[in-house]
């Protein structure tokens, strides 16, 4: 079979690998899985230049989601068949095949296809875990949403939209904001050519909004303190801008807001149920029409370098999907 693989950190196009290996065989509690398809993320591209808070031991297999078929049974294994179609998270899915934990299987529903399934477990469930259980988003709350017309912030869009709140996005370029338009937002804004904070302003009358939903940080977070409203929560989802910003705590007590860290990795691993229990209420969302994974483009297995090339340099929208 074919797998990519880093040897030494650095840019993906200078240090991935495509090799031949030998399937992996499940061992105990393990499934074999068929790869259909691949969800790229910015946390994907940060393990192989080694700027992620997970460091693998070397050589190691990116891709942190993956969709496809059981082909083959560890012992122990129960409750699973061969043929069943599943979902997984965890690194080194970009391979033909992978052995996983049969424990940690997510059944794809049938009208989902591969390429969905893929889009589905980090971005949803992060913004899942986000709004339900850390910012408590309300009907008829306003939430803004930074980097709309990517994977994390097109979850965020549409679950928010989902819960009844009214949502702001912003997006760089008319290409991006086209994308925002598209997805129904309220008001689509193109930071690139617009002040977020004028616009945000001035259509709340100067009260900002309730949530901010901000992957990026640096000068973006900066800013968004101008539009948080009273008793508004500022959620911390990532740094793609590369800058941790800093946060003066007298600014949150002058207008009484919150800022809520959303790390839903580390509440996964402290509760392990709930992915699973998050998972089926985004397929029963998904069965009523609620959400529909927003895809840039599938590319074949060949290509992984160069699509993480572009990730890296803001060149898609919503989700990268890779097709073995």
């Amino acid at each position: 079979m074919r797998i990519w693989r880093v040897h030494e950190l650095g840019e993906p196009a200078d240090v991935l690998r495509l090799e031949d290996a030998d399937p992996p065989s499940p061992g105990q509690g393990e499934v074999l899985v068929e790869v259909e398809a691949v969800g790229l993320n910015f946390p994907d591209l940060l393990m192989i230049r080694g700027g992620y808070q997970v460091k693998p031991m070397m050589p190691f297999t990116p891709g942190g989601e993956l969709a496809g078929r059981v082909t083959a049974l560890g012992e122990g294994v129960e409750g699973v068949s061969v043929g069943d179609r599943v979902a997984s998270m965890g690194s080194g899915g970009l391979a033909e095949q992978v052995a996983v934990r049969a424990g940690g299987l997510l059944a794809v529903p049938e009208p989902m296809t591969a390429t969905q399934a893929a889009c589905v477990p980090v971005n949803y469930c992060t913004t899942w875990y986000a709004l339900h259980e850390r910012a408590k988003l309300q009907v008829g709350e306003t939430m803004l949403v930074h980097a709309g017309a990517g994977g994390i912030g097109s979850s965020a869009i549409q679950l928010g939209q989902a819960m009844g709140a009214t949502i702001f996005a912003t997006a760089g370029g008319p290409e991006k904001k086209a994308v925002l338009e598209k997805l129904g937002v309220d008001l689509a804004i193109d930071y690139l050519s617009e002040d977020f904070v004028e616009v945000v302003k001035e259509r709340t009358d100067g009260q900002g909004v309730d949530v901010i939903y901000d992957p990026v940080g640096g000068d973006t977070w900066d800013r968004s303190r101008k539009v948080i409203g009273w008793d508004g929560r500022m959620l911390v989802i990532g740094f793609t801008s590369g800058r941790i910003p800093d946060h003066p705590t007298n600014h949150v007590l002058l207008k009484n807001y919150s800022v809520v860290g959303v790390h839903w990795g580390a509440s996964v691993a402290r509760f392990p149920d709930s992915v699973r229990q998050q998972w089926d209420a985004l397929c029963d969302l998904f069965a009523e029409g609620g959400i529909d994974p927003l895809v840039f483009r599938e590319v074949p297995f060949e290509e992984v370098p160069a699509a993480l090339t572009l990730l890296a340099n803001r060149g898609t929208w919503g989700k990268v999907v890779v097709t073995p």
